[in-house]
């Protein structure tokens, strides 16, 4: 990771709300993947050892930051991500493959997609669980006619 790297990384979490703080974690781990993938590639198994074990410090924080959630059908799903994401991760260094950790490595893109538009969608400042349970709420809500606001600007 160059300087500029963790200048633009100190900076995005300075100012950053719960869901943001969630989207860097997601984003430093998917990066910890593509070089983890990279390393794998070019057969240079001691830095892949070295972005993968990042990487699993990474879903550590992740599960950490579960633990604190209020139990719930999201939360579960989450955490069952993450175990998955660990098994995947140390089955691909096992055997070696780099399009498995690149899988990984997309499926954490996809997920880190899904909170960045939740982020934009959300103007009201919640932590990452409470975002979640939003989130999972609304996906599961019936779906009607718009609410007349009153609210303005």
């Amino acid at each position: 990771m160059t300087h500029t790297d963790i200048a633009y990384r100190k900076s995005a979490v300075a100012g950053a709300s719960g869901i943001g703080l969630l989207i860097s974690l997601y984003d430093t781990l998917a990066g910890d993947l593509r070089r983890a993938a990279e390393a794998q590639r070019a057969k240079n198994i001691e830095q892949r050892s070295r972005e993968a074990a990042h990487a699993l410090l990474v879903i550590g924080h992740l599960e950490f930051w579960l633990a604190e959630a209020n139990p719930g059908e999201l939360t579960s799903k989450l955490a069952a991500f993450y175990v998955k994401l660990r098994h995947d991760l140390i089955n691909a260094q096992a055997k070696q493959s780099a399009e498995q950790i690149e899988q990984s490595m997309r499926d954490v893109l996809e997920l880190s997609a899904l909170w960045q538009r939740l982020e934009s969608e959300t103007s009201v400042e919640l932590s990452p669980v409470a975002s979640m349970e939003s989130m999972h709420a609304s996906a599961y809500a019936p779906q009607s006619a718009p609410a007349e606001n009153s609210w303005s600007a």
